[in-house]
């Protein structure tokens, strides 16, 4: 994610896992071994190397897809936009910022310049790939020369199909077929719902956090693994917004109660809380969100807005809870001090 509001979530949702050893922007260090490549799920997204050679179909259906939008009409000429990738196979990798084209239009959010849509319709195709970034400024190589072995595997379409659909089903445990085809964003209805009926699954009914029950189906050892998962302890922490364990917010929903919503992109006007809104998960409960800044001219991680969970009585120990995960993360931060703003409510 591009946006830096205290610090960006990638690095953050990394620190979540990793705890203290995990320092901001070390993500990039892991692309630029090519123990990750960036390409595209539910959005821009850091994957695991070992996918790569499931993700031949994923670079084709979205080099057609972008090749059909208007919105990635470049309007440069098919010999204009070989001349942008033959200087990336003479140059090495190149930014969007070696090259010159000019947006021609109103100034709105998404504007992109012509070479920049050349650019990403063939990063979406494969045909260039991430090579390293600098300063969160992507760098554009030739997709052979970044990915081991090319973008194309080799792999049977359907033999990568089985194996993204095995390795979402790994990661989530219990899924109903929307949330299993959701995780990747690269299978369809049908090709979910073929898996599933050939797929070694045991049916199982989820009672939701309204009580209602529904069907999904788990992985067969899903009573196992229950069984051994730790206890998760009464710490409290902040989720980012873009971690993967709230992305998929009817699942949140139904699962632990939580309306989530991302207002960062609606108009101030309309939002129910704020910008930049934190999950705040105790244990496992989400008890209510908070809006965070950081004034880096004053060192401080400023808390603008906190909202409990209806129901959420008020603590002195979850209030201990709040302010010491706040503290961690104005740490891993780089900030100095933590403050609250007058008119916010406290824990």
């Amino acid at each position: 994610d591009t946006i830096r509001n205290v610090v960006r979530a990638q690095d953050h949702i990394l620190w979540s896992r990793a705890g203290a050893r995990y320092r901001e922007e070390g993500v990039w260090a892991h692309l630029k071994s090519r123990a990750l490549f960036e390409h595209f799920t539910h959005d821009a997204s850091l994957i695991p190397a070992e996918v790569l050679p499931d993700w031949a179909r994923r670079f084709r259906v979205l080099g057609e897809r972008t090749a059909r939008s208007d919105w990635y009409h470049s309007g440069l000429g098919q010999a204009e936009i070989r001349a942008i990738r033959d200087r990336i196979e003479a140059e090495g990798p190149l930014s969007t910022h070696a090259f010159d084209t000019k947006h021609e239009g109103p100034r709105e959010m998404w504007a992109r310049p012509p070479h920049k849509k050349a650019l990403d319709q063939m990063w979406y195709a494969g045909e260039l790939a991430t090579a390293h970034r600098e300063k969160f400024v992507k760098f554009y190589d030739l997709g052979a020369r970044v990915f081991p072995g090319g973008c194309d595997s080799g792999k049977p379409e359907a033999a990568q199909i089985d194996a993204l659909h095995a390795r979402a089903m790994a990661h989530l445990g219990i899924a109903t077929p929307s949330e299993l085809m959701k995780f990747w964003g690269a299978t369809s209805p049908a090709e979910v719902r073929d898996w599933i009926a050939q797929a070694d699954l045991r049916p199982v009914e989820i009672e939701a956090a309204d009580g209602r029950v529904y069907a999904a189906h788990a992985l067969p050892d899903i009573a196992d693994r229950l069984a051994a998962a730790p206890e998760p302890g009464a710490r409290v922490r902040l989720v980012n917004p873009f971690d993967p364990a709230v992305r998929e917010r009817d699942r949140l929903e139904r699962l632990f109660g939580f309306a989530y919503r991302n207002e960062m992109f609606v108009p101030k006007a309309q939002r129910l809380y704020g910008y930049y809104v934190y999950p705040l998960l105790e244990g496992l409960r989400f008890i209510g969100r908070v809006e965070l800044k950081a004034e880096r001219a004053e060192g401080v991680l400023r808390v603008a807005g906190y909202w409990p969970e209806p129901g959420l009585r008020p603590s002195r120990a979850r209030a201990e809870r709040i302010a010491a995960e706040l503290d961690r993360f104005r740490r891993f931060a780089g900030l100095e001090s933590v403050a609250w703003d007058e008119a916010c409510s406290r824990p």
